[in-house]
């Protein structure tokens, strides 16, 4: 018998859709225009998305979602096969009629065959044999922000336009709790989050420490430090080279504070992490410091932000360890103060404008 021929993935009218990108933080922040994409071109479908525990908070109530389903990592290997055995089935029946998975790795592609949906869709750069699971594939460089790819998928689906502002679902709580937490602040206030995931992404305390230094001697900026658990002595390092005009909230944040704070801060300066596309996400201009990572690909999605990278010749090399680092002393402080004073400069004339209005 002929293969049956599916119709162009424009043309088709779901009713129930699957979006798969559990991790991880900025890779899911940037993934959420697709889902406003989504909403807009089928708004009376029911739309879930599955996610990782660990992250789920930032989906909570999320305006333009009806369900989150969580997917747990963490625990014994049996008790990981048992969650994943109950996600399948919970998958299943669902009977989602349209899958796209935006992770492209291989724990992803069993979620998206799982589902059984008619129609499975993911990307080209999809790894370790994810591609097997899709009925369509869509061609997608590697070259380009991660906003732009992921938008790609959404285009072949038949949303138009250009990726939209994401939404991140911050509560009015969480923008009390932010401006609780940075009342004794003046202004400007520049946000600093030294940690990240791999080692060649963490840029050393002491230069996050000088610029906090300068920002306060040129601006009279307030200096707020944030990061997970893990960063707790990074961010002691940097509070305890400064005096005054410094909340250090390392690891009391939860996703949606993080996000409050984001949006509260006037700029925000880090390395390629997570909460970095969270802050480009609500509209704060980001000072990005970039080793490891290529600013094409990662950097800080929108207008108003910079980059600065290093000029080492492993630069963007995407090693998670390094015997050297030699990015880290050859991209020093210096380097990064010039895209720092003119980003708080604009800050300040911001500022102005509004109050002479």
């Amino acid at each position: 018998m002929p293969k049956r021929m599916l119709a162009p993935l424009d043309q088709i009218e779901p009713r129930r859709i699957c979006v798969i990108k559990p991790s991880a933080l900025g890779d899911v922040v940037q993934a959420l225009p697709v889902l406003a994409g989504l909403r807009a071109r089928w708004p009376a479908a029911d739309i879930a998305w599955v996610i990782n525990r660990s992250l789920a908070e930032l989906l909570a109530g999320h305006p333009e979602l009806d369900r989150v389903l969580e997917f747990d990592r963490a625990g014994r290997a049996l008790g990981r096969v048992a969650r994943a055995a109950s996600l399948s089935t919970e998958l299943r029946r669902a009977r989602f009629d349209l899958t796209i998975d935006l992770q492209g790795l291989l724990r992803s592609g069993f979620m998206t065959l799982a589902t059984w949906a008619p129609r499975r869709v993911g990307m080209n750069t999809a790894r370790e044999g994810a591609r097997l699971a899709y009925t369509d594939t869509i061609n997608v460089p590697t070259e380009m922000p991660a906003v732009e790819r992921y938008w790609l998928v959404a285009k072949a689906l038949g949303c138009p336009g250009s990726p939209p502002t994401p939404k991140l679902g911050i509560r009015q709580s969480d923008h009390a709790w932010a401006a609780l937490r940075l009342a004794s602040l003046p202004r400007p206030v520049l946000m600093i989050h030294p940690g990240a995931r791999w080692e060649t992404k963490r840029w050393p305390p002491k230069h996050f420490a000088e610029l906090a230094r300068r920002a306060r001697q040129s601006f009279g900026a307030g200096v707020v430090l944030v990061g997970a658990p893990d960063d707790l002595h990074r961010c002691a390092t940097i509070a305890a080279a400064l005096e005054g005009n410094c909340v250090n909230l390392a690891g009391q944040a939860g996703l949606l504070q993080l996000a409050a704070l984001c949006a509260a801060a006037d700029v925000f300066l880090s390395g390629d992490t997570g909460p970095m596309h969270m802050a480009a996400a609500v509209g704060t201009p980001v000072v990005g410091v970039f080793t490891c990572t290529s600013t094409t690909r990662a950097g800080p999605y929108g207008a108003g932000h910079r980059v600065v990278a290093t000029g080492v010749s492993c630069a963007a090399s995407y090693l998670k360890m390094c015997p050297t680092l030699a990015c880290m002393q050859e991209l020093g402080a210096d380097r990064v103060w010039p895209a720092l004073v003119a980003t708080l400069g604009e800050a300040v004339e911001r500022a102005r404008a509004r109050a002479a209005i």
